[in-house]
């Protein structure tokens, strides 16, 4: 499913996007053009299930830079961000990094899941998609597009289309359809021709719209 770079242990880079990128190229005329503009830059991630969640969590609703603010002063009471450190550290002092009331529940949620096994994530990798999608959503604040966007960013799976994903109906809308507003239905029609590497098409996408990768 993903191999991992020498220079970095902790970095996952996609194992089969090569092969991804040749057959989108070979059948689709937008992914013959957009692709080569991006060189070698690919999918890649960072970081533990729970990281990433609670990550996901806290950026939830806000702008970037907002979000890496929070998540920083997040960092200075849970360092280590490990489900026990975030329950010792409890809702008061969540909430003094900023946190709203009710991100500060989703976060406990997050990690009282974790800490009694009721989701599994070091199962997740053998899962399939949708199995790993119903566990994500026993936990509060945790909604279909975030359990894809993880699934995309940790996991890397290679065929998750994020229909709730403004960015990815947007980079069709300008790609496909001369920016024209497009429908989950339209989406879906246009996808059809990526199966099965859908993730890496709506990556390229997104990159369509915004040139550098976001840090996951």
């Amino acid at each position: 499913m993903r191999t991992i770079s020498p220079e970095d242990p902790r970095l996952m880079i996609p194992s089969y996007w090569e092969e991804a990128k040749s057959e989108l190229m070979k059948r689709d005329r937008i992914m013959r053009k957009l692709i080569p503009q991006f060189g070698d830059l690919q999918l890649t991630a960072r970081g533990d299930a729970f990281t990433t969640l609670a990550r996901s969590i806290i950026g939830q609703q806000i702008s970037t830079k907002a979000a890496s603010a929070m998540w920083q002063r997040f960092l200075e009471v849970c360092p280590k961000c490990t489900p026990l450190q975030v329950t010792r550290a409890g809702a008061e002092s969540l909430a003094g990094c900023g946190l709203s009331k009710r991100k500060a529940e989703y976060i406990l949620d997050l990690a009282n899941h974790f800490k009694a096994k009721t989701v599994h994530p070091d199962k997740w990798a053998e899962m399939d998609d949708e199995d790993v999608i119903a566990e994500m959503l026993q936990i509060r604040g945790i909604g279909r597009w975030t359990a894809e966007m993880f699934l995309i960013f940790n996991l890397l799976r290679p065929n998750v289309l994020p229909l709730d994903d403004l960015g990815l109906l947007k980079g069709i809308s300008v790609n496909y359809f001369s920016g024209e507003p497009v429908s989950r239905s339209d989406a879906r029609e246009v996808a059809a021709n990526w199966e099965p590497w859908r993730t890496v098409a709506t990556w390229y996408l997104w990159r369509s719209l915004d040139p550098l990768p976001s840090e996951e």
